[in-house]
């Protein structure tokens, strides 16, 4: 994906993804202020995921039901169709490094009160798997550079393409 022809340098961007538990607590405003000592929030918006956007996003998941003990196709219905999620993108230089740092690891039991899982998430792992169910940790961030390209394509698609260039506020990031 490029904006005319200049090919995207996609180690300078990252997809967030402010989960429904999220939204639902009233921190999106919060959280992106954490990200935005970090890197530009060059868009952000709500979206109601659909379960194609769901799945495709959470593909290497999905075949993980028996290892983790629960139906992962039907805890991403529950946790996302019919909830607000946001998606933000964020630009800045190693953005999907410096984004993961702060948000912590996946557990958010172990998460250091300095990342926004660590300060802000109330579930754990070990809580969720009692239950039967996925973790609720507020966010989700690109893995790496080499996925942001299809994260883009999930959530934001060819149409927002105009979207991938440098801010023009003179921004050192």
């Amino acid at each position: 994906m490029t904006e005319g022809t200049e090919p995207v340098d996609w180690s300078r961007w990252t997809v967030i993804l402010l989960k429904p538990d999220c939204v639902r607590r009233g921190l999106v405003g919060e959280v992106l202020q954490w990200l935005r000592g970090l890197v530009t929030i060059v868009d952000s918006h709500t979206v109601a995921p659909t379960e194609d956007q769901v799945f495709a996003h959470y593909d290497g998941m999905l075949p993980m039901s028996e290892k983790l003990g629960r139906d992962v196709p039907a805890e991403l219905r529950r946790i996302f169709i019919g909830q607000r999620t946001v998606i933000a993108l964020g630009y800045g230089d190693n953005a999907t490094q410096r984004v993961r740092a702060i948000v912590g690891p996946t557990d958010p039991a172990s998460a250091a009160t300095t990342t926004i899982r660590g300060r802000y998430a109330k579930d754990t792992l070990d809580k969720a798997m009692a239950e039967g169910r996925l973790v609720d940790n507020l966010i989700h961030t690109s893995d790496h550079s080499g996925v942001v390209e299809r994260d883009f394509g999930i959530w934001y698609g060819n149409q927002r393409a105009h979207l991938l260039h440098a801010p023009d506020r003179g921004d050192p990031r």
